[in-house]
This record gives C-alpha cells, sequence and structure tokens, in this order.
C-alpha cells in the first residue's frame, strides 16, 4: 500500500516549493521521523544519490522530491553565520539579526540550569522561525560544545560550560531540552553536542588538534571527558554526536567503532546522527596518517558508525572506496536511514514549514523579541563575577559620581561583547554606553591599539585619570588571543596591559575599578593584591547587552551573584604541557593535576569563587536516611576490596532499581542577610574521607540558583543519588561506591553519610 508524504523545500529568498513523494507504508507506520519511513526512502535512492549524501551539504533528489539540505548551522549562544546555513543579508531579508547571548562560559557562572534551558528555548525558537521565512537551509544545530575546559590556556574554552563535569552535564541538558523544543511529534531544532571526546586544544608548541593524539586514560574518560556527552545522549535526548579531530589512544575520534558505536549509539542509546568536525575524515589521512588512501578513511569512518561528514571528502571517494571492496552500499544505508530519520523528524518531508500545528506559526516577529533581549540582559547580568571588592567600593552611586574615566581597549569595542560563533546582534551596547547611560560627564580612553596592546598611550592614560573622580579600566582578552585555532601560551594580560593599569591606579584619585572581558582565566594577581584597584569583575564574553549589564552592576541596579566555572591558574601553570591529558596529580614527578577537583597547587581564583552585594549564610539542615534503610539492599551485595584495603560495591550489581532505592533530599538553608536583595548560587559538593584510589578531593553533586530578598530565607532541596553522587571511577573506568563515610558539603558546613550494611 502507498501513501503520499510531502516534502517541502525553500532557499535564503523565501520561495516555497511543494512536491510530492509516493512512499511505501511499511508496518503501518508512516508517522515523520519513523525509522522505516527513512529506511523506504533510502532503498529508492540509488548509489551515486546516495553519496551525494553524505556530505554537510546534501544533494538533491530531484526525480524523488528530495530537496537539497544544509546540515552545518551553528548556535553556540545565538545564531551564528559560522556554518553558512542561516541568512541575515538577503535583499529583502524579513530579519536582520538574531539575539547574541552571552558567550557560554559567563552564563555557566549564574550556575542556574533554568536560565540556561531558557536560552536554549529562545535560540531554538528563533531558529525555526528563520526556517519558516525562508532564511535557514537546514535546522540541525551544531551547538553546544561540550568539551571540559581542561586547561586554562585553550582558545575554545570560552565555548564551554566550564571545567566541572557535572556542570557541564546539566548545562547540556538544560541548553539541549530548550533547543529541541517539547514536541513529542516534531523537532523545533535538532541539537548537537561537540566533540566527542576529550578535545581541548588546538595549536600549542607545534602540536596541532588536527594531529593531536591524545593520550587519555579509562578513568579520566568515564569521569570527567565522558560524562557530558553521556548526559546529551541519554538525559536530553540530542539527535546528533560530533565526533572531534583528536585522536584517542592512537585511533582518530571519527574512526574509533568502540566510541561512536558501542558507546555513543549503543550504551547510550543516540536516536540520532554522528557528524564530523568539519574535514575530520581528510585528516585522518593527511595529518593524522591513519590510514593510506581517502578510499580507507572513507570506509573506516562509516564503519565505524560516522553517518556524515562535515566537508565534500566522503562524497568525492565513498563511490571508489565501494568500488576497491573497502566499504558497502549497506554501509552507507545504515548512516543514511539515520540521516533522514532526523530530516523527518523536523517535519521536512510534511509540506510547508508555515503549516505546521507545533512551530508553523512562528516567524520574523519571533526574532529579536522584547523576552528574548530581556533573556540576554540577565543572562549576562547573573554570569558577571565580582572577584575583588575592597572598602565595599562598590555599588557606586551614581548621584556621588561627578566625573569619571573610561580607559582601555574593551571599552568601546562591540565585537568585544561577541565572543566567537556569532551572528548580527539585535542591538549593542559597549561598556561605554552602558556607563553614559549612568553618568554624562565621562571621558573615554582606549589606552591600547588593539586588546594585544603591543602600543599603549600610558602617559596620557595616566593624565586622563588623574582628572577624573572616578576610573572604570576595560581590558582583558580578545578572539586574536583566543579562538578557535589558537591557544595561548601565557596566563598574564597581554603586551603592556599590566603596566598599563598600574600606572593608572597609580595617578588616580580614588582605588580604580577594573572590569576583564575575557574567556579564559587570566593571572591578575597584580591586581588582587594592588590596594589602589578597588574592585574587579569577570564579565566574559557578555553579549548584545554586556555593556548594560555591567554598568547595572556597578551601580548597584543589579546585585553579582555569578561565580567562577574554572579554576583561574598562576602563570607558572604554563610550565605544565598542554598535550598531558591527566586529570589527577602526580606528585611524583611534580604533576600538579587539573581543576579544582584534582590540582595540587596554588590559584589566583578558585572555582566557585565570586563575591555579592550582600552576606548570605548557607546550613546543611537535613539529609541522608536511617541506616537501616540501606541493610537489606547492601547486605545482598558483594563487595571488593581495593589495593590500599577499601571495600567498595559495584554499581552494575546495585542495579537501577536499587539505585533509586537509594535516594534521599537534602536541604539547605541559606538566607540574605543583605543589604541587597539578590540572587544567590548554593554549590554542594562531596567529599571522600581521603584520595586514595584517584578520588577527587571534592566533586560539585549539585548546584542551585535562588533569588532572595533582605532577610528572606529559603529551604533548598537536592536530590541525592548515590549511586550517582557518591560513586567513583576506579582506574579500570568501572564506577564503584565506597564502603563507609561520605560527606555532603556545601561551604565548610558537613554532613556525614554512612554507606554500608
Amino acid at each position: 500500500m502507498a501513501a503520499a508524504a510531502f516534502s517541502c523545500c525553500h532557499g535564503a529568498g523565501g520561495m516555497v516549493v511543494i512536491v510530492v513523494v509516493v512512499m511505501a507504508m511499511l508496518g503501518g507506520v508512516v508517522a515523520g521521523g519513523e525509522p522505516p519511513r527513512a529506511a523506504d526512502l533510502v532503498a529508492r535512492l540509488t548509489a551515486a544519490e546516495k553519496v551525494a549524501q553524505l556530505g554537510d551539504q546534501a544533494a538533491g533528489v530531484p526525480r524523488l522530491g528530495v530537496p537539497a539540505y544544509k546540515w552545518w548551522s551553528e548556535a553556540l549562544h545565538g545564531l551564528a553565520t559560522s556554518g553558512r546555513g542561516l541568512h541575515f543579508d538577503a535583499p529583502g531579508s524579513a530579519a536582520r539579526a538574531a539575539t547574541s547571548f552571552p558567550q557560554v562560559l559567563l552564563t555557566a557562572a549564574a550556575f542556574d540550569d533554568d536560565l540556561w534551558f531558557r536560552i536554549g528555548q529562545a535560540i531554538g525558537t528563533e531558529a525555526r522561525a528563520l526556517y519558516n521565512i525562508g532564511q535557514a537551509e537546514g535546522l540541525t544545530m551544531w551547538s553546544p560544545n561540550v568539551n571540559i575546559f581542561r586547561d586554562p590556556r585553550w582558545g575554545r574554552g570560552q565555548e564551554t560550560p566550564g571545567e566541572d563535569p557535572t556542570m557541564a552535564s546539566k548545562y547540556a541538558v538544560a541548553f539541549v531540552k530548550g533547543m529541541q523544543g517539547n514536541s513529542s511529534a516534531i523537532l523545533q531544532t535538532s541539537a548537537c553536542c561537540k566533540h566527542v571526546t576529550a578535545y581541548d586544544l588546538e595549536d600549542w608548541n607545534g602540536v596541532q588538534r588536527y594531529n593531536f593524539n591524545a593520550k587519555v586514560t579509562a578513568q579520566d574518560l568515564e569521569d570527567t571527558y565522558n560524562p557530558p556527552f553521556r548526559s546529551c545522549v541519554v538525559d536530553a535526548k540530542a539527535t546528533c554526536i560530533m565526533c572531534a579531530y583528536t585522536g584517542i589512544n592512537g585511533v582518530p575520534a571519527c574512526a574509533n567503532a568502540d566510541l561512536l558505536t558501542k558507546t555513543v549509539r549503543g550504551d547510550w542509546g543516540l536516536d540520532g546522527y554522528i557528524a564530523s568536525d568539519c574535514d575530520a575524515v581528510a585528516i585522518m589521512r593527511d595529518a593524522q596518517r591513519y590510514t593510506q588512501t581517502p578510499e580507507d578513511a572513507v570506509a573506516v569512518a562509516l564503519k565505524a558508525g560516522l553517518d556524515m561528514n562535515c566537508g565534500t571528502y566522503m562524497q568525492q571517494h565513498a563511490t571508489a572506496a565501494i568500488q576497491q571492496g573497502k566499504l558497502t552500499e549497506e554501509d552507507i544505508d545504515k548512516a543514511l536511514k539515520n540521516l533522514f530519520a532526523i530530516r523527518m523528524r523536523l517535519g521536512h518531508f510534511d509540506g510547508d514549514p508555515r503549516s505546521n500545528s507545533v512551530y508553523g506559526g512562528l516567524g520574523a516577529a519571533d526574532i529579536c523579541t522584547p523576552e528574548h533581549r530581556s533573556l540576554a540582559l540577565e543572562a549576562a547580568m547573573d554570569g558577571i563575577v565580582l572577584l575583588k571588592n575592597d572598602a565595599g567600593i562598590l555599588p557606586l552611586d551614581r548621584t556621588a559620581v561627578a566625573s569619571a574615566a573610561v580607559i582601555g581597549p574593551n571599552a568601546n569595542d562591540g565585537l568585544a561583547l561577541i565572543g566567537n560563533y556569532f551572528g548580527p546582534p539585535c542591538e549593542s551596547t559597549t561598556p561605554l554606553n552602558g556607563i553614559l547611560g549612568y553618568i554624562k560627564n565621562v571621558r573615554f580612553l582606549a589606552g591600547c591599539n588593539s586588546a594585544a596592546c603591543d602600543v599603549a598611550a600610558t602617559d596620557q592614560a595616566a593624565a586622563v585619570a588623574s582628572s577624573s573622580d572616578y576610573v572604570f579600566l576595560f581590558m582583558g582578552l580578545s578572539q586574536k588571543q583566543e579562538s578557535e585555532g589558537r591557544d595561548r601560551t601565557s596566563l598574564l594580560l597581554p603586551g603592556e596591559q599590566q603596566s598599563l593599569i598600574t600606572a593608572v591606579a597609580d595617578a588616580a584619585k580614588r582605588p580604580v575599578i577594573l572590569v576583564l572581558l575575557t574567556g579564559g582565566p587570566v593571572d591578575v594577581t597584580f591586581a588582587q593584591t594592588n590596594p589602589k584597584i578597588g574592585a574587579i569583575l569577570w564579565a566574559g564574553y557578555p553579549g548584545q547587552a554586556g555593556g548594560l549589564a555591567i554598568a547595572r552592576v556597578l551601580f548597584g541596579d543589579h546585585n553579582p551573584g555569578g561565580r567562577l566555572p574554572v579554576t583561574w591558574y598562576p602563570e607558572e601553570f604554563t610550565k605544565v604541557p598542554m598535550t598531558d591529558m591527566r586529570m589527577r596529580a602526580d606528585p611524583a614527578t611534580g604533576y600538579p593535576g587539573r581543576s579544582y577537583r584534582f590540582y595540587q597547587g596554588k590559584t589566583v581564583y578558585k572555582f566557585g569563587y565570586g563575591l555579592s552585594y550582600s552576606s548570605y549564610s548557607r546550613q546543611l539542615v537535613s539529609g541522608g536516611k536511617p541506616a537501616e534503610s540501606y541493610t537489606n539492599l547492601l547486605a545482598s551485595l558483594r563487595t571488593t576490596t581495593t589495593s590500599e584495603g577499601d571495600e567498595s560495591y559495584h554499581i552494575e550489581e546495585i542495579g537501577t532499581d536499587g539505585c533509586e532505592q537509594l535516594k534521599f533530599p537534602a536541604v539547605v538553608e541559606v538566607q540574605n542577610h543583605g543589604p541587597m536583595d539578590g540572587k544567590h548560587s548554593v554549590l554542594m559538593y562531596l567529599r571522600w574521607p581521603n584520595a586514595k584510589g584517584g578520588r577527587p578531593t571534592t566533586q560539585l553533586i549539585g548546584f542551585r540558583s535562588q533569588h532572595l530578598k533582605v532577610g528572606e530565607k529559603a529551604n533548598i532541596r537536592f536530590d541525592i543519588s548515590p549511586c550517582e553522587h557518591f560513586s567513583r571511577v576506579r582506574k579500570d573506568g568501572k564506577k564503584v561506591i565506597d564502603r563507609g563515610s561520605h560527606y555532603l558539603m556545601v561551604d565548610k558546613d558537613e554532613l556525614e553519610i554512612r554507606f554500608e550494611a
């Protein structure tokens, strides 16, 4: 029996073409996105037509009414033009811009998964709206980036939620769910979590991401690098995973069947497609020398579980690979079923997208809405981290500021707000313009020729500072220092910035205020210890509303509550090879380890650090179950003894039902003691009695954000799952729970939980 299904396509000009495709009804299932429907379409394609689908620019099949499709679009912190699938500049375009939210690392500093969900939701809505008006060639967004920010020099760390796997996992779930929508009938967009796995190096000391072989232990893979991707698939139901350029223990990620087929699609259950990073298949042969011929590279990638290559390499060489017997048409069929199934779940074969009952009503009016602009401002304000506030210099009383000097290369540069992977913002408020909204007598001087600060007008800046009532310095980094393809070699501020800041502080009438616009951390020990620098704020790359957000914090219209999502290391950390992937410290060789979980060295600022204009108290008031509630379950389980003499329970033996039985709530009482209302994030950690067996020093297990008025108390509940939160990963990659004491921690307040029969 045959059924008619509509196929729809439209170009950037907005013209909609409707054609009819006849598809067999297999097993009585014809609903969009069901595998039988995709399988039927694939079966109707010729070998040449199949091969033409294997790149990010998939060819159309006119005889079947299948439109061409652009897979590559970007939406990291707003719709971006990087993938060349989204268009804002064509004549007659109804949408000329999209909401530009803060770069991800700053958004992460809010420690608020509801905020992250709403940002994903807004971006997904704008993507679908852009598609409906004919300015998007696809709805597959290659975002988010949930790699672990392992090394502070990494140029793309700014794109990630930070260094902690729990935090990155929660960000992934919230953002992906927001992007993909909540309809069971159709996806709003398809989100793609990248780059699996252990990718966090661009170009360091002659080692490039294209030829880097990351030597990673099973322990680090399981408890650091893989959790965000697992959460993407298992918890958020992401419909795409992108494999990295990285070689992992000698095997390129995109040629790694254990990773792509066994783990991502098998163990985690990916219901979607796997894409390569751009030209990753070509790089297997050309840079990594993993295969001898292009045909070998294409064959090994497809057989490993890759479905589509960003680029044209597989389209160019797959036919020859079949002819040489290295690849079969069935290998390609498997990939194409995954690809077409996603296009069907997006509604691409169900007629005019504007007639879709769920998302068809979205259009130009749903882009750059007042709600989305307000959300961009909220995200920037909530992420800003107050690092120093000597003598309570902030917030400022606008009526008491007679004059001000605004100095710095990032003070009036719109590009300094938006980081990388961006599109045209709805609007842009620089820090200078933000301050001008509060005070009018302002003198501005860039002070440096650029963020690189190769040339500094130090004397002129000092003169301006000495004649002003207050001085604001907007310094930091830019994409010329940290970006895709570019790692840093130093953690210090670039060029003459430090000497300029010091000279200005010396000349100023009162302590100056330093605002850092950076992605990755910088060593500002000189400013931290200088009494003439009264306040320091980290504002990341704060998006289109960044300047207004900073000004509202400076003048007390917003109480800062952001916390650092990464450790800020001193410059001496740059002695550690960036290529050393070990997370855990090795005291015998002087290797200090990485991230707050394992690092054994000095810090400039610690993970989770952040000040407020208010004083808050936090106290664990309840948690845990009576010991007898564990007894029957744990008594039935065997324990194993480690080489250190510790006994542990295997998570696999406890099982899903057992893990559910072990869950319990923990409650933290938090109070705002004033003097301002504010939003406060409570971070809960787990501490083990010791660090034997490679246990982390501490491990973040949850966080909650709560707005509190002055004097208000709130009880914040954390749902504790011992199987998830008390477990640790052994050297062989297996998860166990140690028998004995585990300590829930909020600040210095601890609650002991005994885990034993």
